[in-house]
């Protein structure tokens, strides 16, 4: 059977090879083919364990793959609806997304309006059986494979539920289609905020719809927040910029090796509002086509970018149906958005140590908006207003990590019946000594920096025979920061409440409490308001004043 698969993979080899169109190329590619089948056919006879061919085969195209960029991948047959979801956000399934925890696996997210909620499992739902198999020992991937499913289908959940117990949640799959606009609302009288999470088919109509609905209920004033957002489908992204710029603005231009690969994207719709002051915020989460739409936003000056300057990320993919029933996505192109410059950060054709590198200063150009505001390809994209990230105390992050957080909610939503809806919901200073007192006898230690310094210089001073003379001073140093330590969750109270208030309302309100309890509390939402507020501001930047 091994031999005979052998044989076929090198016609197959032998095929593909005659396939290549560069006949400059085809002894260089031939003998590395016959290199290749030559090795495998070595190690598949002779190797002194017996090694599985598919697997084989599979390391030697991942690895091939991966050392053209991370984006090129290869998908099985069993792997292509993983990949569908990714490309169309929708598959079959209960609507929730699940994380390891322990020796089970516990209910992260369930979307509202979707089979598990409707069903009521809620986040922290302990998952024992699914359809009487046993979960225990799975990780998430493997259960999100048994949570998936044909919809219609039926399937039924045995749940442990933090403080109530055991039960069984029977209901069926449907046909599961992720929102790319998961939450918009106002945030005042004046200011809208769309919250955009994707870009899979229709997210283009689901920012319009967004859009026209809060114009409707007063909107004069709108943030697009693309925080986060990694990106998806390029045609989107044009769609989605059209919402604000007129019919046949050209929005991005697209450059490969291939005539078909070279292309340009105009806008193809009349837009919503041309005129609407706009603020779009980002961070070093924001790729691709998020890159796109802010990218394009900017170069056209039509409103102001918030927030920390983005991925970089300006290589644009192409799925390739093959052999099999499986699947490849490869770039096959740079694009550039309406200044000309490409925001591609990483080069990739010309690594050191196997890993890209970051394009020199020296090689990046100055591009220039349609305002003449200038701009710098090979950086991603750099807001027009720098703020600076909110970074967690070194206490919240261990809460955090430690599941405190998650656990002090799971338990409030399944003691509360009800609390206020996210813009009145506050979590107080008595909320706050209850979760005090449920830390009782709970670890949540960690290491600060400064710690790590001081047990370094502890180390050096004993090499060099200091250590003696000074040890009282260290012993003392030390016992001055473990007191601090035992402090700092009162020191950070106020930064703790505001967690434990998005954690816990999100259990009751889902996607709209995680947007709207941080109205108060969010720096770039803050400084986005501030813009909007000082039209003076706002138009001498995009004037270049």
């Amino acid at each position: 059977m091994k031999r005979r698969t052998l044989y076929l993979f090198i016609i197959l080899l032998g095929l593909s090879a005659s396939a290549f169109k560069a006949a400059d190329d085809y002894f260089e590619i031939s003998k590395n083919l016959d290199i290749f089948v030559t090795v495998y056919k070595e190690v598949n006879e002779s190797y002194v364990d017996e090694v599985k061919p598919g697997e084989l085969i599979r390391k030697a195209v991942d690895g091939m793959l991966y050392s053209l960029d991370p984006y090129t991948n290869f998908y099985s047959e069993a792997q292509a609806e993983d990949y569908r979801f990714q490309v169309t956000g929708s598959y079959g399934g209960i609507g929730a997304t699940v994380r390891t925890k322990g020796d089970y696996v516990v209910i992260q997210r369930p979307y509202e309006g979707f089979p598990a909620q409707k069903a009521d499992i809620r986040v922290g739902d302990l998952i024992l059986e699914v359809d009487g198999k046993s979960a225990k020992g799975l990780n998430s991937s493997d259960l999100t494979d048994l949570l998936k499913g044909e919809a219609g289908t039926k399937v039924t959940l045995r749940i442990r539920r933090p403080g109530i117990g055991d039960m069984d949640k029977t209901f069926e799959r449907a046909q599961i289609k992720v929102k790319n606009v998961p939450y918009y609302g106002m945030i005042d009288d004046k200011t809208g905020l769309v919250k955009l999470t994707g870009f899979t088919p229709d997210a283009g109509k689901e920012v319009k719809e967004a859009v026209e609905d809060l114009k409707r209920q007063g909107m004069e004033k709108v943030i697009l927040d693309l925080r986060g957002n990694g990106g998806g489908l390029l045609h989107e992204a044009v769609n989605i910029v059209n919402v604000f710029v007129p019919k046949g603005t050209k929005i991005v231009e697209t450059r490969g090796r291939e005539k078909e690969d070279n292309r340009t994207y105009k806008t193809l719709n009349p837009p919503v509002d041309t005129d609407i002051p706009l603020v779009v915020l980002i961070d070093g989460g924001s790729a691709s086509a998020s890159e796109i739409v802010s990218g394009s936003i900017q170069d056209l000056d039509r409103g102001i970018l918030v927030g920390r300057k983005s991925f970089g990320k300006g290589l644009v993919q192409s799925t390739r149906r093959l052999s099999y029933n499986t699947q490849m996505k490869i770039t096959t192109a740079k694009y550039y958005i309406p200044s000309g410059r490409c925001i591609q950060k990483l080069d990739y054709a010309h690594k050191e140590n196997g890993k890209a590198v970051i394009v020199a200063d020296s090689l990046k150009k100055t591009f220039f908006t349609s305002n003449k505001r200038p701009v710098m390809d090979g950086e991603g994209v750099t807001p027009d207003i720098d703020v600076e990230a909110l970074e967690h105390s070194n206490v919240s992050i261990s809460l955090m990590q430690n599941d405190h957080i998650f656990d002090y909610a799971t338990s409030y939503r399944n003691t509360v019946d009800a609390i206020a809806p996210p813009k009145d919901y506050a979590f107080s200073e008595i909320d706050f000594k209850a979760f005090l007192d449920y830390l009782e006898g709970k670890d949540y230690a960690y290491t600060t920096e400064t710690e790590n310094a001081l047990d370094k210089l502890v180390e050096i001073s004993k090499e060099e025979k200091y250590y003696e003379a000074i040890s009282a001073q260290m012993e003392a140093l030390k016992g001055e920061l473990a007191s601090n330590k035992s402090m700092d969750i009162n020191t950070h109270m106020k930064e703790i409440m505001e967690i434990l208030e998005t954690e816990i309302a999100r259990r009751y309100y889902f996607d709209r409490a995680m947007v709207e309890t941080s109205f108060d509390d969010d720096p770039d939402i803050e400084e986005a308001l501030a813009i909007l507020k000082d039209s003076g501001r706002y138009n001498k930047i995009l004037q270049n004043n």
